[in-house]
């Protein structure tokens, strides 16, 4: 039996209208698919709907995979495409995949022979990257720094490091609500020298992007960052 497809169907970073962001094609492939994997039922249900799929949302079938599902459970998730049932993963924001539970999945399914098939959107890394003015030939992405003030100031020291001796842009993000917190640490932590970018709300209205030296960050009020969706990058 020939296997289902496995679609990574990207949705908005912020709360923007679907095809503000999206390619329309991404429209009509998504209208093909009646089983999901998503990291929230409900916000699924809801990009779903904006994006006008044509077919009523009670008709679909959807499965969670997050940071709560057991390992051994997400093999069983792709049950479907084996039998020859396509199928999408959707996660919370942007694409699924990068810094999102889906890998596991898509891991799986290149184990068993399943085809992959990333469909076209946003991006809050590149974007941010995009827009900074540093260093888009050597980059890495660190996902969130420690909690604890010490580590977090080590990550932080390690980061820029790498920043100045290997030219390396060096990506990260933090929960929301501990930006501004971030932020602190970054502009007492880091040299006068080093370049810090902030991104923040990408592809919404009050999107908000600036780079400048440490130095030039200190003598600037501090921003507001707090509950805002944000990427850092040192370079």
């Amino acid at each position: 039996m020939e296997k289902g497809t496995l679609y990574l169907i990207p949705c908005p970073i912020g709360d923007t209208p679907p095809y503000d962001v999206l390619p329309e094609r991404n429209r009509a492939i998504i209208g093909t698919i009646d089983y999901f994997i998503v990291e929230n039922i409900r916000s699924a249900r809801r990009f779903l709907s904006k994006a006008g799929i044509g077919r009523p949302i009670d008709s679909l079938e959807f499965v969670e995979l997050n940071e709560h599902t057991p390992s051994e459970a997400v093999e069983t998730l792709l049950a479907p495409l084996l039998a020859g049932r396509d199928a999408g993963i959707i996660s919370e924001a942007g694409l699924p995949g990068i810094a999102d539970p889906g890998a596991d999945a898509v891991r799986i399914a290149h184990r068993h022979g399943i085809r992959v098939k990333p469909l076209v959107g946003p991006s809050s890394l590149l974007l941010a990257l995009m827009a900074s003015g540093l260093n888009g030939q050597s980059f890495a992405f660190n996902g969130y720094l420690p909690i604890k003030g010490p580590e977090r100031d080590r990550a932080i020291r390690m980061y820029e490091k790498r920043a100045v001796t290997e030219h390396q842009s060096q990506l990260f993000i933090e929960a929301p609500y501990r930006n501004s917190a971030l932020f602190t640490r970054l502009i007492e932590v880091c040299a006068a020298e080093t370049r810090l970018s902030i991104a923040v709300d990408l592809t919404t209205p009050q999107e908000w992007i600036k780079t400048l030296s440490i130095g030039e960050w200190r003598k600037k009020p501090a921003p507001d960052l707090n509950k805002r969706p944000a990427i850092f990058i040192l370079g």
